[in-house]
């Protein structure tokens, strides 16, 4: 018998299960999402993915911006949900929203948990380097991604592997996942294990301080940095004669060789010594102008061999 579901999301990762759950048959009777926000150059009202996907797929959409009132509670029951989604939402669930729920609610969560639990796991698995993550589904509790494990799917995180591409591949996977854990809480047979007491650690928000690179690092964290901040927000630098200095994003990037000053332009082909060993920079962007190759970047860009970048 088809689950009555409440599903909590916000971002592009999140419609990928929002879509799953519906074409498994489950009648998500409420979809709560992040109120719409100012964007684009005319800070027009902007509706989040999930928003869209929910009113394109005929149902009710709530955006409040808090749950912790009692009103919103209220509100929250009366979907007499079985259970409630949560993906990405945004905002914290107090216990009489965790609870609501027939089978309270169930969280995806795209990490190798209990390591980075927080707001951007995909992120700083790559840029610590992690070469496997995985995709999760919990039982959610008041902690931050504190609950029992229900189901999980490791996934390989390759060494250019972006974290644009990390989060396609785990919003694919996820959206399968969490189909599988609602089959299994149908049938009355979906367990959880908790979570291992060691080998926290927390995904932090990505800080603007954070995205500049740093040439005198090693290689590898310097690769690690802009693909992990690929597309966004990007990571950068800034090149350019005096007074007319531009903001670069480097969006792709691989090991070379090459020694010299940290941050110097060693060859050609956009290869850049760091503080151990050496980058290349393949694919750039400038403000305002579309991504393109180190080729393409150079022929409207002059950084000669020798130029020192900031």
């Amino acid at each position: 018998m088809p689950l009555r579901v409440v599903f909590m999301g916000t971002p592009e990762f999140a419609v990928p299960t929002l879509v799953e759950i519906l074409a498994a048959g489950h009648d998500v009777v409420a979809v709560y999402t992040q109120p719409p926000r100012p964007a684009g150059r005319g800070m027009g009202e902007r509706k989040s993915p999930v928003h869209l996907q929910a009113e394109s797929s005929g149902i009710p959409v709530f955006t409040p911006r808090t749950l912790k009132d009692s009103a919103a509670q209220d509100v929250f029951r009366s979907h007499d949900a079985d259970v409630g989604v949560v993906v990405a939402y945004g905002l914290i669930l107090p216990r009489p929203i965790l609870e609501a729920p027939t089978h309270g609610c169930l969280n995806l969560h795209a990490s190798a948990l209990p390591r980075w639990r927080g707001a951007a796991p995909i992120q700083r698995a790559i840029m610590a380097g992690d070469t496997e993550t995985a995709v999760m589904v919990m039982r959610m509790d008041e902690g931050l991604d504190t609950g029992p494990i229900c189901l999980a799917e490791r996934v390989p995180i390759g060494p250019n592997t972006t974290a644009g591409e990390l989060h396609d591949e785990l919003a694919r996977v996820g959206a399968s996942l969490m189909v599988r854990a609602l089959a299994a809480l149908e049938r009355g047979s979906l367990d959880a294990t908790p979570q291992p007491e060691e080998g926290v650690t927390y995904a932090t928000k990505i800080d603007k301080a954070e995205t500049r690179i740093d040439f005198s690092r090693p290689a590898r964290e310097v690769h690690n940095l802009i693909r992990g901040l690929s597309p966004y927000p990007g990571a950068w630098f800034e090149a350019g004669p005096s007074g007319r200095r531009e903001r670069i994003k480097v969006l792709r990037s691989e090991l070379a060789d090459g020694s010299g000053p940290p941050g110097t332009v060693l060859d050609e082909h956009l290869t850049v010594a760091c503080g151990e060993g050496a980058i290349r920079l393949t694919v750039l962007q400038r403000a305002g102008r579309k991504p393109m190759s180190a080729e393409e970047f150079l022929r409207g860009f002059d950084l000669p061999v020798g130029t020192q970048l900031g």
